[in-house]
């Protein structure tokens, strides 16, 4: 498989202090983790370019837009968007080059310059909703994307795999009226961002699950609920909002996931992906906070695709 690595250096410039978990040292554990897997070498990297406004603003409202770009503060300071979101000066450029990196995979892919593609950027965005950033994300990257596929590329069903442990509420909230697209995850209950479980659709199954969830659990409702979604749908790219924090390892999540669970996953996703997309995909990172089971995970997840 012809796999490429997108990402920027702008994706490490933004920041929301030393504290912060959804920190530039995460793109760092991954880069470090490929290196010492020795598969760095064998994928194709490209830059991640600047989102275009028009493209952002296909999934997010004017002031979405506005909350960022026009409050950027001085060098070392901070502008607060919620508890636990904040911008530093670099934040506006490294969340366009976060959604730059999922419309550009896609194009790619589609294109067939490129078979899938993992996009490790930061901020991260499947907590942004149409209306606001939320929860460390300030754009929604793979819904972003996903509009684009959809109203630029002419695409007419595409699916969305979220494999975070939290719930992707601003993805879920962005799509939901929209045939075209199926969503598909689990997500640990109840947890952050503590909002409603909606119930399963023919475009939507979400399915909870409860703190200390390990891998068979996880795997029984892929084969149970997600497979059988994505089949009868059949999907002609697929999205991959992949967050890490479902790892046993990682403190902000609650469950008990480990790298061969990613690795299955990925696989199982893969193989829908050549029997109705042409193998198309596009990866883009979401969580995961403990920087070693991340960098391991991302390993996993990318030698998957690129079937190493």
């Amino acid at each position: 498989m012809s796999t490429a690595i997108y990402s920027h250096p702008d994706c490490r410039r933004h920041e929301m202090g030393d504290w912060h978990p959804e920190c530039p040292a995460r793109l760092q554990a991954i880069a470090d983790q490929m290196i010492n897997a020795h598969i760095d070498d064998l994928l194709e990297h490209r830059d991640a370019p600047l989102a275009e406004v028009e493209s952002i603003a296909r999934n997010h409202t004017a002031n979405a837009i506005a909350i960022v770009r026009d409050h950027l503060p001085a060098a070392g300071e901070y502008y607060p968007i919620d508890g636990d979101t904040s911008l530093n000066a670099h934040s506006w450029n490294a969340a366009r080059r976060a959604a730059g990196a999922a419309i550009a995979a896609t194009d790619a892919v589609i294109d067939r310059e490129i078979d899938n593609a993992f996009c490790a950027v930061r901020p991260p965005g499947h907590h942004a909703r149409p209306t606001e950033p939320m929860g460390f994300c300030l754009f929604n990257n793979v819904a972003i994307a996903v509009k684009h596929a959809l109203d630029v590329r002419g695409l007419e069903r595409v699916a969305v795999v979220d494999f975070d442990v939290h719930h992707g509420n601003g993805t879920e909230e962005a799509l939901l009226n929209e045939p075209r697209a199926l969503m598909v995850s689990f997500f640990q209950h109840p947890f952050y961002p503590y909002c409603e479980v909606l119930p399963e659709t023919p475009n939507r199954v979400n399915v909870p699950v409860p703190a200390g969830s390990k891998g068979d659990t996880v795997r029984a409702l892929v084969q149970e609920k997600w497979l059988p979604a994505l089949h009868a749908f059949r999907p002609q790219m697929i999205f991959i909002s992949a967050g890490f924090d479902a790892h046993r390892e990682d403190d902000l999540g609650g469950m008990g996931l480990v790298e061969a669970d990613y690795a299955w996953m990925t696989q199982q996703v893969m193989e829908v992906a050549r029997q109705h997309a042409q193998g198309r995909i596009v990866s883009c990172l979401e969580g995961g906070y403990n920087l070693s089971a991340l960098g391991r995970s991302v390993v996993a997840h990318v030698k998957a695709l690129a079937e190493l």
